[in-house]
């Protein structure tokens, strides 16, 4: 028998700092939703105790994670109470039965509701649920003064109600209420009420409120004096002519109506790329959007979409997709082809696919392991081979496993990197080290440089994980008898750390490099899913804690945060 102790652990653990706040409320929460502590008032009490200290980013992340488990309603909850951003994440994704759902969704708020509304995939009661919510959250509060309120000095002799529609913007939780017939213009002074008691207002009033809500709604975003915060990314859907019909962002009118099927014909619009997938509905990813004006939205996206259609009758309903701000390296070469990368909304799939294979592998590798040894009794040498030979198959797989889970973390937001720093000697010597086995089998001799006191301000394990797939990349491409130098020098405020091409590199450009992916490569060491994936794997990983990498002619550099010499004391290494 075996007790487990998580969760005694994860309370006992120091949440005084930021870093501490953070990792508690991941593991908590991972714990609960995973049936592994209870779901009770204290543990919630306790998230909510750390929701303070943790940003709305690492909340989000954790809450887009809940898609790989079934977590329980009060967990659910928990996440659709906390800021719009945290509760569209978890609304997006989560998996209740209809009973927990009827609970829940009175609950929410109209935003919540709003996000629900979209999904395709809800029990029926739980869509019935919502219908009987809609007069709620489509109704107009009287926001007027006690003044406005007040009963009017004559009494006006009531007339009959006219019938109201509501009209709503998809997405938009709260609604304008208009007569569905028209009213004759009247006197200020003698309009008309529609309703009795504390519910009448007149229709010039109610005129006079749609007037300023389309002012307001047609408005220049206001900058109060300074420049407005640039929105990061956002989601959006499109109806079946291709007209983006909600955004989760604001002001939405800055992209509501901008069409996927028009490339270039106004001042807000899409590439060919989005438009030419469009027209064979088809997926797509890296396609332009320019937004017009000087909203938060304004500028230029990268965006990615796929095609949604209807279950029963196959047919064609919109596009679902998201928007991000293009990367350094994207915005200054604007007319470089797209790439091929994981769409935000299918990385989360690939995470619960990295998760399912994880497992397995690990242990085919340990069983391997064991017979190779001899750890269980003797093995004649013909087993032993066979299983030498699975351990290295299966320590490739197990690299291509964990560099997938890494760029679906990417994508999806939900990289849990921490502040650190570490010298960059011993991690150096540490990779030759690992790297080893694979230069004696290339036959090539891998030169590493003497580097006296440079130290690296990022997360450790990224920092390990960039320059040893960088430099394992390059070596898997030379041929018996070359010498790969390793260099690094200091810039600035980065240090470079920098490896000679391989001949098989050399007069090959950026662009080339980064589309390896569809030429084979059977060679031994060769990386597991292609060149061209582990070096967009290390740019993008690169640029997550703030460094760079860079094609030179005859070689390839990491460009990375340098340590000032205040925080020298505090320099760490990783533990082999």
């Amino acid at each position: 028998m075996r007790f487990d102790d998580s969760l005694k652990t994860v309370l006992a653990a120091d949440v005084s700092t930021s870093f501490g706040a953070r990792a508690a409320f991941r593991q908590l929460s991972d714990l609960i939703a995973r049936g592994r502590a209870p779901a009770d008032d204290l543990l919630i009490a306790k998230l909510r105790s750390l929701q303070t200290m943790v940003p709305v980013e690492t909340r989000s992340g954790v809450a887009r994670g809940l898609a790989l488990v079934d977590p329980p309603a009060s967990l659910v909850a928990f996440f659709a109470s906390d800021t719009p951003e945290v509760a569209a994440a978890v609304l997006r994704v989560a998996r209740l039965s209809p009973e927990d759902w009827a609970v829940l969704i009175p609950q929410l708020s109209p935003m919540g509701r709003s996000v629900l509304r979209q999904r395709r995939d809800l029990p029926p009661s739980a869509v019935r649920s919502l219908e009987s919510l809609g007069s709620t959250d489509f109704a107009l509060s009287d926001q007027r003064t006690a003044h406005e309120r007040a009963p009017a000095p004559a009494p006006i002799a009531p007339v009959a109600a006219a019938p109201v529609t509501p009209i709503r913007s998809r997405g938009e939780p709260a609604a304008v209420l208009v007569p569905s017939r028209e009213v004759s213009r009247e006197p200020d002074d003698a309009s008309p009420a529609i309703g009795t008691g504390s519910e009448r207002f007149e229709i010039a009033d109610l005129v006079h409120r749609i007037e300023e809500f389309q002012r307001g709604r047609n408005a220049p975003y206001p900058l109060d004096g300074a420049e407005a915060v640039q929105v990061a990314s956002f989601r959006f859907e499109t109806d079946a002519d291709g007209i983006v019909r909600w955004i989760d962002s604001a002001p939405r009118g800055a992209v509501i109506g901008t069409h996927l099927a028009h490339a270039g014909v106004a001042r807000t619009g899409v590439d060919g790329v989005a438009a030419g997938a469009f027209r064979k509905r088809a997926a797509f990813s890296d396609a332009r959007l320019v937004v017009a004006g000087n909203s938060p939205l304004a500028g230029d996206w990268r965006i990615a979409g796929v095609p949604v259609f209807e279950q029963s009758s196959g047919r064609f309903l919109g596009y679902r997709g998201s928007a991000r701000r293009p990367r350094i390296e994207e915005d200054a070469a604007r007319a470089r082809p797209a790439e091929v990368t994981i769409d935000p909304r299918g990385a989360d799939g690939l995470r619960r696919l990295v998760h399912e294979l994880r497992t397995p592998t690990n242990a085919i590798a340990g069983f391997s392991e064991l017979i190779e040894r001899q750890l269980l009794g003797p093995v004649p040498e013909t087993y032993r081979e066979r299983a030498a030979a699975i351990r290295a198959q299966v320590s490739g797989l197990i690299g291509a496993i964990e560099d997938l889970d890494m760029a679906a973390r990417i994508e999806s937001a939900a990289l849990d990197l921490r502040a650190d720093v570490i010298a960059l000697a011993p991690l150096l010597a540490q990779i030759a080290e690992d790297l080893a086995p694979l230069a004696s089998r290339r036959g090539t001799t891998l030169s590493m440089p003497e580097v006296a006191d440079a130290r690296v301000a990022a997360d450790p394990i990224a920092v390990e994980r960039v320059i040893s797939r960088l430099i394992a990349t390059l070596l898997s491409a030379s041929t018996p008898g070359e010498t790969l130098p390793v260099t690094v020098a200091q810039l600035g405020e980065a240090l470079h750390v920098s490896i000679e091409r391989p001949a098989a590199f050399v007069g090959r450009d950026d662009a080339a490099l980064l589309h390896l992916d569809d030429q084979a490569d059977d060679a031994d060491g060769a990386p597991l899913l292609g060149v061209g994936f582990a070096l967009r794997l290390v740019r993008n990983l690169a640029n997550e804690i703030g460094g760079q990498l860079l094609f030179e002619p005859t070689r390839l550099t990491v460009a990375l945060p340098r340590a000032s010499a205040t925080r020298k004391d505090a320099a760490s290494t990783l533990v082999p």
